[in-house]
């Protein structure tokens, strides 16, 4: 589904407001440069933009209408002035470029402005970026380049200084629950995977991973244990925990997992219930936050990051999770 104005602005608003006050001051740059992690709204905004640029009737002077013919052309991908360019194999190659320089000395076919947008601009060839700067280099009144990457510094400097930078921001927790609930996620594990990524991709790619569904249930099972004695929390690690995470980055996910509880508890002490992303265990999560200190929550959270840290050096993970369980177990 097209997303619209709006709907940009609640997932990139300080993008939106940019482009917004370009459009409205007439000072929209002749090249932009999206950069920004996978997943943060480059290409909707993009053609966001674009129909901004070409609508035939933008409310408020910026909001495209989408309804007018030059805004559903470019939502169907078949706008004569609107071209994108991607990857031809693994590369954007010189002749891509050269085909859009001969594309763009043409005159507009139906709208007063030309855009043509780049994805993935930090993967052209060195003879393709040498032919885009040409092209940057002696620019259009009428034509608007939106160049998108997601590693910046392999941009060439002379691109990156005709281009006007924007960078977007890794989206909220909200946002991508909110993006992932579109991918029909039911909630409760939409709230996880969004805490746990902070990227839609990356978070529908981990929701079809029957590994990570496990890993919840073993965690929560791991706090469950943990609240009766260390004991038992030990024989589940050896029961349970080790056999499910082997690996030292599936240890670094538990983690991340068992310290979102944590957080949990916090919330619900700091009465933010609204913030709980484990909802199904609001009322279990409700008793224990009432039977522990707010100093004795921070040590336990103080482990968990210290564990997570400790692995990342090379600690012997089984190790380092029975002195977690320990530590833990302390005083809660």
């Amino acid at each position: 589904m097209d997303k619209t104005w709006q709907d940009m602005s609640r997932i990139q608003p300080q993008v939106m407001t940019m482009l917004q006050n370009s459009i409205m001051k007439d000072r929209v740059a002749h090249a932009y440069l999206f950069e920004g992690e996978k997943g943060t709204g480059k290409q909707d905004i993009s053609n966001t933009f674009a129909k901004s640029l070409l609508c035939e009737a933008p409310t408020a002077g910026y909001e495209p209408c989408e309804t007018c013919r030059n805004c559903k052309r470019i939502s169907s991908g078949n706008h004569p002035d609107v071209h994108l360019i991607e990857k031809d194999g693994l590369s954007i190659k010189k002749e891509q470029i050269k085909g859009l320089q001969e594309e763009f000395s043409k005159k507009s076919v139906e709208a007063d402005r030309k855009v043509y947008m780049i994805a993935d601009a930090d993967k052209m060839s060195v003879s393709a970026a040498n032919s885009l700067l040409k092209f940057l280099e002696e620019p259009s009144a009428d034509t608007v380049a939106i160049l998108m990457t997601e590693q910046i510094q392999r941009i060439l400097p002379t691109i990156l200084s005709r281009c006007q930078v924007i960078s977007f921001k890794p989206l909220s927790p909200e946002n991508v629950k909110r993006k992932l609930m579109e991918q029909d996620l039911e909630p409760q594990l939409a709230s996880v995977i969004a805490h746990i990524t902070q990227n839609v991709e990356a978070g529908i790619e981990l929701s079809r991973d029957e590994w990570f569904v496990q890993a919840q249930k073993i965690v929560v099972k791991l706090y469950e244990v943990l609240k009766l004695n260390s004991l038992k929390a030990l024989l589940y690690l050896q029961t349970d925990w080790f056999t499910h995470f082997k690996e030292r980055e599936q240890v670094d996910r538990g983690l991340d997992l068992l310290l979102l509880i944590y957080k949990d508890l916090l919330y619900i002490q700091l009465d933010k219930k609204h913030l709980v992303v484990f909802q199904n265990k609001l009322k279990e999560f409700e008793t224990h936050a009432l039977h522990l200190s707010s100093r004795r929550l921070a040590e336990h959270m103080a482990c968990i990051l210290e564990a997570k840290r400790k692995l990342m050096s090379n600690t012997n993970p089984q190790l380092l999770m029975e002195q977690l369980v320990l530590n833990l177990q302390e005083g809660s």
